[in-house]
């Protein structure tokens, strides 16, 4: 079994920080891929940012400048730093872990971006 476990998420305003972290633990290698995905009501679940064991890191062109997606290998841990941090960035945030090719997922967090 592999089990994530985040945190961070909270309530800020416009303009302001914070920082999401993903703990793994399971059968997984400290080279899998590690990302971050979000959602809001009705839409679809999007990729924020992803990371690769070599630390080659993507990321969706609206946070590009903004957010930092990095990991702790030895821990098992991604963790995701977010500045200037606008509105339209409030979802629920998901973690995920790509292991054997499957996906798995996180409880998400809720980032709520206002003012």
């Amino acid at each position: 079994q592999v089990q994530l476990v985040e945190s961070g998420g909270g309530l800020v305003q416009p303009g302001g920080s914070l920082r999401l972290s993903c703990a793994a633990s399971g059968s997984i290698l400290s080279i899998a891929p590690m990302g971050w995905y979000r959602q809001t009501p009705g839409k679809q679940r999007e990729l924020v940012a992803r990371i690769f064991g070599d630390g080659t890191t993507t990321y969706a062109d609206s946070v590009k400048g903004r957010f930092t997606i990095s990991r702790d290998n030895a821990k098992n841990t991604v963790y995701l730093q977010m500045n200037n941090l606008k509105p339209e960035d409030t979802a629920v945030h998901y973690c995920n872990i790509v292991v054997g090719g499957r996906a798995y997922w996180g409880q998400g967090t809720q980032v709520t971006v206002s003012s």
